[in-house]
């Protein structure tokens, strides 16, 4: 069991029930996958979703690194014998990282500052003095401390005043306090660095900026600091200083104090807030608003990634894939039902060959040999030509065209993963079948490339790496346990992301198909070498194996709870099979029988949910889309006509629109609806289908904008 004064801290941080956050801890730590835990453990969490689990590991986490941060505080300064028994209690009762590192901060190893100097120089009784403000003549008494190292009265003093600027400044009480007014009331400024003005245009927005950093969106702090870091803008983030000072000096100054002690500390303090206070709180306060904004540009990234890998497949089609190009061509594959490659060539419609009769007859002539039921053509280069040179063309048999998103084809085309799966085609080979998979079975292809490759984000450059990569990583994860895997026909590399397995058990299920053949029941599964009880059972729920004997292992009914539903069919006198076929046999259950110790109704209403569309796909199905006729760049786009697009990348601040051409349009969010709208994600969906009027066109600049309101001016 987690330790429970634990859990509250957690509890306090997250508005959620004690007892699930309790049990969703045991559960991680005995190495339950969070996919898993949604699924099939929502007697234990209270139903919570994929979301709010991970919430709670994240804070977990932190807790724990927290406490290892607390350990180590405390075995240094109990080393330097400065641990007193409240300096023991103030680490030991702080759960704030930022608290614990102003009271470590006296403690920690210094470089020779200033107030080192000063020390070694014998100035710390004079600045004691100062600082209890019982001096009425420090001239007389700076006088006393003139050695070979301070020579006079002013370099004595200011010997003083450096080792109590330090002071001020390690106080965890008044660095508590400039924390707190730089969270309040700090204003984000910039200026452009005027050498390079010419350069810096695309942050002209910039060239002189201020906004409140509470109220700045994480586009405009991304943006501001990807300024500083290409060197084009100084950026501030600053409070009133002289007001700050004032305000420090009512905590420090004694009323009663000499007026050469107040005028001192007067310096003292400006001193120290200048030169310590201000520039340390502001690094702390910058990486706060840096870390907010990556987290809130990460988020976005995330779920356009998540929408993305749950577009719609158009299933187990024979599909002709295109990569188009004008002066190289259009390369062409073939693939079969299952996605594998049976042929490749190429065919130059465009210019400069303009062989286009020849590469019309080619193409039928391929249909018809393959019995292509789906062209999938690239969205790049020459991809709308290539479409509409199809779409015009007579066929002997119905074939539908998609125009399919191929960013990250190439960044595929080039990786490690295409080499094996294709070591003797080349990458222009590997991008088209990356394009005829994606129509086919999106998930399946994009888990394949890096989520930063395949052009749903902003910024992911600029967000901090690391957890760019996990969070996305998790997204994945997720999205391919929420659509299941076909146990007999996935790839090593999309096995990698089912939950409890990874790279090693992927392998060995491959191998172990190759070897024995297909699988015919879930449970062969544990025949697998080196696939133990917590990886099948964290596993075995999110396979599927199509046609198979027993037809529950086409479902996501996870095998502990076979037996619950063999005892369903039981009770209704049927088969298993017959319940399935028939869901109106589930109605005439009395659901409260099969509650037990550790299977409660949101199980039981999943299972029977679940036999009522068996290996149904979630995603739904892939559609055709035709952009509209006439727009071949952004020179066709006009003012107040009305064009058709697809959302191809969602941001905080509106939607970018596929218009079929270059340059994509841009929907604000200030243009989404007649209404006001917080969060674009509340009106549009990523690969969602729109008409929106031009609003305005910047052909020099190559802005195209949108509008979805009634009435746009």
């Amino acid at each position: 069991m987690p330790d429970q004064a634990l859990i509250k801290i957690v509890c306090n941080k997250l508005t959620l029930p004690e007892r699930s956050i309790s049990k969703t801890v045991e559960l991680l730590e005995e190495g339950a996958t969070i996919p898993f835990i949604a699924r099939y453990r929502k007697e234990a969490t209270g139903s919570l979703d994929e979301v709010q689990i991970q919430a709670i590991q994240n804070q977990w986490n932190q807790i724990i690194e927290l406490i290892k941060r607390k350990e180590y505080v405390l075995k240094t300064i109990d080393e330097q014998g400065q641990l007193t028994d409240a300096l023991r209690k103030s680490i030991q009762d702080t759960w704030d990282i930022n608290i614990l590192e102003d009271i470590y901060l006296p403690f920690k190893k210094k470089r020779k500052t200033r107030a080192v100097k000063a020390r070694d120089l014998g100035l710390e009784p004079l600045a004691n003095m100062i600082w209890e403000q019982r001096i009425n003549d420090l001239t007389k008494e700076a006088r006393a401390f003139i050695t070979e190292g301070a020579s006079n009265v002013e370099a004595v003093l200011q010997g003083a005043r450096d080792i109590l600027a330090e002071r001020i400044n390690e106080d965890s009480y008044t660095r508590n306090k400039v924390r707190k007014a730089f969270l309040q009331h700090a204003t984000f400024s910039s200026k452009v660095i005027k050498a390079k003005k010419l350069a810096a245009e695309k942050f002209t927005d910039y060239f002189d900026f201020n906004e409140k950093a509470h109220k700045a969106p994480a586009h405009r702090v991304l943006a501001l600091f990807r300024g500083e870091q290409e060197g084009f803008l100084r950026v501030k983030l600053s409070v009133d200083g002289e007001a700050m000072c004032q305000s420090l000096e009512k905590n420090i100054i004694k009323y009663e104090a000499s007026s050469s002690c107040k005028k001192t500390l007067r310096e003292t303090i400006k001193d120290a807030y200048a030169r310590l206070l201000a520039p340390s709180i502001e690094t702390e306060i910058r990486k706060y608003y840096k870390e907010k904004a990556d987290q809130e540009a990460i988020s976005v990234f995330a779920e356009n990634l998540k929408q993305l890998l749950l577009s719609p497949p158009l299933g187990n089609k024979k599909i002709m894939g295109i990569d188009p190009g004008f002066r190289t061509g259009c390369k062409v594959v073939c693939l079969d039902a299952q996605g594998n490659l049976i042929f490749n060539d190429a065919i130059y419609p465009h210019p400069p060959q303009n062989k286009l009769d020849e590469a019309l007859h080619q193409v039928k002539y391929w249909i018809d040999k393959f019995q292509i039921e789906a062209i999938a053509i690239g969205n790049g280069t020459a991809g709308k030509e290539t479409y509409a040179l199809l779409n015009n063309a007579s066929f002997a048999k119905d074939v539908t065209l998609f125009l399919v998103n191929e960013s990250g084809a190439s960044i595929y085309s080039a990786s490690e993963i295409a080499r094996n799966e294709f070591p003797n085609h080349d990458i222009t080979v590997r991008g088209a079948v990356s394009i005829g998979r994606r129509l086919m079975d999106p998930l399946s292809e994009l888990v394949k490339i890096d989520p930063k490759s395949i052009g749903v984000g902003q910024y992911q450059h600029d967000v901090n790496q690391v957890k760019l990569k996990d969070d996305l990583q998790r997204v994945v994860e997720n999205c391919v346990n929420k659509v299941g895997v076909n146990l007999n026909t996935a790839s090593e590399y999309l096995l990698t992301f089912v939950s409890g397995l990874g790279p090693a058990l992927a392998k060995n299920i491959v191998a172990f198909r190759k070897e024995n053949g297909s699988f015919e029941k879930i449970q062969t599964l544990k025949k697998v070498p080196r696939m133990g009880a917590k990886a099948y059972e964290q596993s075995a729920g999110f396979l599927r194996i199509r046609d198979a004997k027993n037809p529950l292992d086409n479902t996501a009914v996870h095998p502990e709870r076979y037996p619950l539903v063999k005892q369903m069919a039981k009770d209704l006198s049927t088969s298993i099979d017959q319940l399935i076929a028939d869901p109106s046999l589930s109605k005439k259950l009395q659901l409260q029988k099969y509650i037990s110790h550790d299977v409660g109704l949101p199980t039981i209403k999943d299972i029977l949910s679940e036999l009522e569309k068996p290996g149904l796909d979630i995603r739904g199905a892939a559609k055709a889309f035709e952009f509209s006729a006439g727009i071949n760049s952004i020179e066709d786009v006009k003012t107040g006509m009305y064009i058709k697009g697809i959302i191809n990348n969602i941001t905080k601040f509106g939607a970018f629109v596929d218009l079929g051409i270059k340059e994509s349009g841009l929907i604000h969010i200030s243009q989404m609806a007649d209404k006001f709208v917080k969060d674009p994600l509340d009106v549009v969906k990523l690969n969602q289908e729109v008409q929106a009027r031009v609003i305005e066109v910047d052909v020099s600049r190559k802005r195209i904008s949108l509008s979805l309101k009634s009435n746009s001016n």
